[in-house]
């Protein structure tokens, strides 16, 4: 079984910059059987954006690296994400792609991007709630992939990413005005670019945390009923106008062997040489902590590895950083 990790991330809700992610749950999937993809892990974002925005495309994108007969079972902390994907779909189809109020339904091509994937996917689906920034392993390494590309495009430091259907959706949105749409999205959107050629070299990440969490509230997609209530579809319309008034922003947990550089930054690295007479000391805070694995023993446990640092060094010789990624040594 494939188990992979979902998370959607906005900047200021709505309409700050966005970013989603997806991560598997396995060392080295990359490039093997059922898994078409390379390294672990994908992120991306835009500018502009919504946190459902993101959410939905890390659900899509998922699905599009891992098709085939194993059973897949995604895991997300968005309930509007599954609601979408398993329930409140098919009362959309029925009304014409109209919600509850005859408006036409947000999101829309995300939706039947992954209603599609659902579909002719050979091996099931499930989708399994988990609660978020609560030391969820998985949870916390894709809030950290999709949260850091959100601040990497408000920085100008990265450029716009989502799947075709992800720029289709934003740029509908009312959050489409001062988007910085990138020339290769431009080319996908325009047919002069294959989906294949635009995912070319985006995947991140080598190693994965071996202490993902096991989780319930577990839906299988295969088996969601085709006929919903239209009951239950304006009550949980409702649940989906609270969500997007949620915002990701003021989570700080950062996960600690993730790698979310993207691989076309990666192409000529210079090895870190040590300075000569000056040394770093202190204690660092590590996100998650052993202390939640479940296969904690109650031992400290031993770690080697790298992070990188970048800020002004007060005249007392402190420093003050945010959340960053840690690297293991290999």
């Amino acid at each position: 079984m494939i188990v992979v990790s979902t998370d959607g991330s906005a900047l200021g809700n709505p309409n700050g910059s966005m970013g989603w992610a997806w991560a598997d749950h396995s060392l080295e999937a990359g490039s093997t059987s059922e898994h078409h993809h390379t390294g672990n892990a994908d992120a991306g974002g835009a500018t502009n954006g919504t946190n459902q925005i993101g959410e939905l495309c890390a659900v899509l994108e998922a699905l599009r690296a891992h098709p085939g007969s194993e059973p897949l079972t995604i895991e997300t902390d968005s309930q509007y994400a599954i609601n979408c994907s398993t329930t409140w779909i098919h009362g959309w189809k029925k009304n014409g792609w109209k919600n509850s109020k005859n408006e036409p339904v947000k999101n829309a091509d995300l939706i039947r991007a992954i209603d599609a994937e659902l579909t002719k996917r050979e091996g099931s689906v499930k989708f399994v709630w988990v609660k978020g920034h609560a030391g969820n392993a998985g949870n916390e390494k894709v809030d950290t992939l999709a949260r850091t590309y959100a601040e990497d495009c408000r920085s100008g430091a990265k450029s716009g990413y989502l799947p075709l259907e992800g720029w289709k959706s934003l740029l509908s949105s009312p959050y489409a005005s001062g988007t910085d749409v990138p020339q290769d999205a431009k080319d996908l959107m325009e047919n002069k670019i294959s989906c294949e050629d635009y995912h070319i070299g985006r995947a991140v990440g080598e190693d994965t945390n071996p202490d993902f969490a096991k989780n319930s509230s577990v839906i299988d997609a295969s088996k969601i009923a085709e006929n919903t209530e239209d009951t239950t579809q304006k009550s949980n319309e409702a649940d989906e106008l609270n969500e997007s008034n949620e915002t990701h922003e003021a989570h700080e947990a950062h996960e600690s062997e993730i790698k979310t550089e993207n691989k076309t930054e990666n192409k000529t690295q210079i090895k870190p040489q040590p300075v000569q007479g000056l040394s770093v000391s202190g204690v660092l805070q590590f996100t998650p902590p052993p202390n939640t694995s479940p296969t904690f023993n109650g031992q400290p446990r031993f770690i080697s590895g790298t992070i990188n640092i970048s800020g002004y060094v007060q005249p007392d010789g402190t420093l003050h950083f945010t959340p960053t990624a840690f690297y293991l040594n290999q």
